[in-house]
């Protein structure tokens, strides 16, 4: 079967499979294209549209959905050159096997999707303020965070969702090394200010 993947007339399949196995091995160790702002969730309004017909009418993350749906169409495509193979005694042509698997395909994900939604945890799409990271803390990963040299910081809002922002310290005199941990206090457009977690007489000058 391995070596009949590598013909002509199924490699569209082994790529859809390589590429599911890829997508999928992504999403297993959390390094989901959501996290790059790519990832998203897609909400049918239930009247039975296009979207709602390719399994997209119910909550689910793009990325499962096109992992659904290659799988779908790996397994369609299979199906079909396996059979074409019994009753012909050989497989259609690559092209006209993937347009035909496609279509079964999508066919089929309408079902998984639809599936897969009901089954997985709701997924929530959370979007917040930059203003409500205010009064949240932050951590600084990098360098030292200066006035008019501010340092790569993360905070995690009420969501419990990660963000990188901009600090510089509030006071002038102030300086917030790497690891430490300091409220923000205001905003001046992309640069947060912030009073670092310590006794004023510990700070650094």
């Amino acid at each position: 079967m391995f070596s009949q993947m590598l013909t002509p007339a199924y490699l569209p399949f082994a790529f859809s499979f390589v590429l599911m196995i890829g997508i999928g091995l992504i999403e297993a160790i959390g390094l989901g294209l959501g996290q790059f702002d790519l990832d998203g969730d897609f909400s049918g309004d239930g009247d039975g549209g296009m979207l709602s017909w390719l399994g997209l009418g119910g909550e689910l993350p793009i990325l499962i959905w096109l992992t659904s749906l290659l799988g779908c169409f790996t397994l369609a495509g299979i199906a079909l050159q396996q059979g074409m193979t019994a009753i012909g005694g050989a497989p259609l042509p690559w092209l006209g096997a993937s347009g035909g698997a496609l279509v079964a395909g999508a066919a089929l994900n309408t079902f998984a999707a639809n599936g897969l939604a009901r089954i997985l945890p709701g997924f929530e799409t959370t979007v917040i303020s930059t203003d409500d990271l205010l009064r949240q803390r932050g951590t600084i990963l990098e360098g030292t965070a200066r006035r008019g040299a501010p340092a790569r910081a993360k905070v995690v809002d009420r969501h419990g969702q990660a963000h990188f922002v901009m600090v510089e310290p509030h006071d002038d005199a102030d300086a917030i090394s790497s690891g430490e941990t300091a409220l923000l206090v205001r905003r001046e457009g992309q640069v947060f200010f912030a009073v670092p977690d310590r006794p004023a007489s510990l700070r650094l000058p």
